[in-house]
């Protein structure tokens, strides 16, 4: 009887700690996607509107997330892997991803966009027309529609692959590539950083992000979804638009 009543207070002691009951999630991130993700240069922490958002969620849920940054083209497998909980990280919401992975409801979306250097003349059309390389980040929703465009319609440029939207805009300058096909906001971020190039024009269909979880982990989804949800009521999501989305 002793011991029964020693394990049922032990029992009531781990539910009434806070620090014991909290529950850690393994966030995935692309540490070279601002604004939604990166390493910030003073801290050498995790940074941006992903990030942020996801530790004022955690906060308010009373829960723990660690972000991990990893390879965008690797993010998928890890997560699948049970390396990580969660990919929120500006991830466009696919078909061919729901097949791997479900989603949260949408919460934010962004076009993309040709970027070049800001001395250049091409415009979209002569981008798809013309034998120029272009420049896309592997593992992204903006790559493999471009490369299944390119195949279907017989453009004739060619594609380059690089890790991070940053590299690309790099070998942009450098004028190791003619012009980068990303999302609005990188290309922006590199604007607003005196980077000397410019959007020729947009393409495609504005993508939804959403936050990848493992398949039938439903939990989560939910917990996520609220999160959201109080988040998008709290005065802190137009500060969040102001710091990282407004430049």
């Amino acid at each position: 009887m002793k011991k029964l009543l020693v394990l049922a207070l032990l029992g009531l002691v781990l539910c009434a700690s806070p620090a014991l009951a909290q529950k850690t999630y393994i966030n995935g991130i692309d540490p070279n996607y601002p604004p939604f993700a990166y390493i910030d240069e003073k801290t050498g922490q995790p940074a941006g509107f992903d990030v942020d958002s996801m530790n004022w969620i955690a906060k308010k849920l009373n829960i723990t997330i660690e972000h991990k940054p990893m390879a965008w083209d690797g993010i998928i497998p890890s997560l699948l892997a049970k390396q990580i909980d969660m990919i929120c990280s500006g991830m466009s919401i696919t078909d061919k991803r729901r097949k791997q992975v479900d989603f949260s409801d949408p919460y934010w979306q962004v076009s993309r966009v040709f970027l070049v250097p800001a001395n250049s003349s091409l415009t979209p059309k002569d981008i798809l027309s013309k034998p120029i390389k272009l420049g896309v980040q592997r593992g992204t929703s903006e790559a493999e529609a471009i490369r299944t465009e390119k195949k279907e319609k017989g453009y004739p440029f060619e594609i380059r692959a690089y890790d991070s939207c940053p590299l690309a805009v790099e070998d942009l300058l450098n004028g190791r590539i003619e012009a980068a096909l990303m999302d609005s906001l990188p290309a922006n971020d590199a604007i607003s950083k005196g980077r000397a190039v410019k959007i020729a024009g947009t393409h495609g269909v504005p993508d939804d992000f959403g936050v990848a979880v493992r398949k039938g982990d439903t939990d989560l989804i939910k917990l996520i979804n609220e999160g959201y949800k109080l988040l998008k009521a709290d005065p802190y999501w137009k500060e969040l638009q102001n710091k990282y989305l407004s430049k």
